[in-house]
């Protein structure tokens, strides 16, 4: 007999909550460089791609806020995006990553894994909230 799954308060385990949360950020970066990219909408195949992936960022995000705490998800969400936008504008555009630049991923990212130790599954939430066993 295995050990029942845990659940979080959405349904659904946190393993698929935060796979849901990545992507989503994963995503944001899509949307991001896409905004750079459309030349204020003018462009059509960069508008497309920045019109898809802000929805399908805002959509994923939604599913996994059905469990992860919306401060520690929407923290990670654009932490992860604002990261992931500057560094690959670097590499896909050119734009410069200065030392301050660098400084500042790494507050952001020390931030973001603060929030997660710090809050524990549910964060601050209450006992509701708290990771369900499946029933069997």
């Amino acid at each position: 007999m295995s050990a029942p799954r845990q659940r979080t308060r959405g349904g659904q385990s946190a393993a698929t909550a935060w796979t849901l949360l990545l992507a989503a950020a994963a995503v944001e970066v899509v949307f991001a460089l896409g905004s750079g990219a459309n030349a204020g909408f003018t462009r059509l195949v960069p508008s497309v791609v920045t019109v898809v992936a802000g929805g399908g960022g805002v959509y994923l995000l939604s599913l996994a806020l059905k469990s992860i705490p919306v401060g520690i998800g929407y923290t990670v969400w654009t932490g992860i995006g604002a990261v992931g936008s500057v560094l690959l504008a670097g590499v896909l555009y050119g734009e410069r990553i200065t030392p301050g630049k660098a400084l500042c991923f790494l507050a952001i990212i020390g931030g973001v894994i603060g929030l997660h130790l710090t809050s524990g599954e549910g964060g601050d939430a209450s006992a509701a909230d708290a990771p369900q066993a499946e029933p069997e």
